[in-house]
């Protein structure tokens, strides 16, 4: 096996589509993109008459989109031990970080992530190595360096960028934009993460967020927000605000509020249940008891927003393919997900199609559809039945190109 890009038919394979299941079914891929789908024999026949001969069979696997994580850090460094061995890197070593973890990522079955703050701008070289083909790695979409009040959560690093009243956040999103920013990350309350602060912690003022969202919508990009408290998120999403990172403390009427506007919440529930990862990373005892004892009202708030039909979508805040709990951080995520209410059906939805279009790329990503780009994961199990169905995978097709079958034993290394 390898991963160079060649025409082929993927069969013996139960196909998830955009228009349902499709069993006994095959996949057309030539070049990058997916050319046909549907039952095994007619779309078999038609690629060999086309002269495409090779096929791969993949033993009645389960064959979905690739997974899409709304909610990366690829230079993610918490306080801690752990953390602080990401902060000492410099440039050249922090790029090859990156780069493996962009690897790794893809080899789980996440062809797509949501960059929401990344150090120095390695997310832009990054992205460009991936989309030139020198780096295996998912697609990237990217906010560049998130915008932050002097003092305000994140401001410690170089993974933000801190901003100052309304013109002083103008200037910010612009900076983004002129890197290459395709949408824009802020943080309008505090976090777990911040020693100095609490989750409920305003840190803009109206006009603040305003100036944000306004210059950011001008040109053409989305706005996500670190947000806690349910206060600070309805004024943001007043103010037309796109999704909200985390959402801690939700309440009824401010999750209607984001369903009616049509802002989509992205819950990170791993973010206060990850005790085993925050004694992995050496992260201090004040951030471990903000985090485990913020979880009961999160899942609360999580379950609020799902009540109110806000429209969720997959993000794990812990790096994407981190070994988690007898799986990796973005389907022991989608598995919390699930488990809070959404279900199986619904849960695949939130990791494939739903943030695709929040990205505004569903005519190319999203579903198993003629003319979308050939990034393909297959399970044994039903995705249908169970989201644990995910820590199954061990197929990962990514524009194409073969990166990991278990079957033959190969990885791109």
């Amino acid at each position: 096996m390898d991963s160079l890009l060649m025409d082929c038919t993927v069969v013996d394979a139960r196909v998830l589509t955009g228009a349902g299941p499709v069993t006994d079914a095959a996949v057309w891929v030539r070049g990058d993109r997916i050319a046909a789908v549907g039952p095994a024999a007619e779309v078999a026949a038609v690629a060999r008459a086309a002269g495409d001969v090779r096929e791969i069979g993949l033993g009645g696997a389960y064959v979905t989109p690739g997974l899409v994580n709304m909610h990366t850090h690829l230079s993610l460094s918490l306080p801690g031990n752990g953390g602080d061995t990401v902060k000492d890197m410099g440039p050249h070593d922090l790029a090859l970080h990156m780069a493996d973890g962009a690897r790794r990522t893809l080899l789980c079955g996440v062809t797509t992530v949501r960059c929401v703050a990344e150090k120095d701008h390695a997310d832009f070289a990054l992205r460009r190595a991936i989309t030139a083909g020198r780096v295996p790695g998912p697609r990237v979409f990217t906010a560049g360096r998130a915008l932050v009040c002097t003092g305000g959560h994140g401001h410690e690093g170089t993974d933000t960028l801190e901003c100052d009243g309304a013109d002083g956040l103008r200037r910010g999103v612009r900076s983004q934009v002129k890197a290459g920013a395709d949408l824009i990350k802020v943080m309008i309350s505090g976090g777990i993460a911040g020693e100095h602060e609490q989750i409920g912690t305003r840190q803009l003022f109206a006009d603040e967020t305003r100036a944000v969202i306004e210059t950011a919508h001008s040109w053409g990009r989305k706005v996500t927000a670190h947000a806690g408290p349910a206060e600070v998120i309805a004024e943001a999403v007043e103010l037309g605000l796109d999704c909200v990172e985390h959402g801690y403390q939700l309440t009824g009427p401010v999750a209607g509020l984001m369903a009616a506007r049509g802002t989509a919440l992205v819950p990170t529930l791993l973010v206060t249940r990850c005790e085993e990862f925050f004694a992995e990373l050496g992260v201090p005892e004040w951030m471990r008891r903000r985090s485990l004892d913020a979880g009961p009202r999160h899942l609360e708030s999580y379950a609020t927003a799902l009540a109110a039909g806000v429209e969720v979508l997959l993000g794990s805040d812990m790096p994407p393919f981190w070994p988690f709990e007898g799986t990796n951080a973005t389907v022991r995520e989608l598995e919390h997900m699930a488990a809070g209410g959404l279900g199986p059906a619904r849960a695949l939805y939130a990791a494939t199609l739903g943030p695709v279009r929040w990205l505004g790329a569903a005519a190319d990503l999203g579903t198993v559809e003629p003319g979308k780009y050939a990034d393909l994961i297959a399970m044994d199990a039903d995705p249908l039945a169970s989201a644990s169905a995910f820590r199954g995978v061990r197929w990962v097709m990514s524009g194409g190109r073969v990166v990991r079958d278990d079957a033959s034993g190969w990885a791109v290394l």
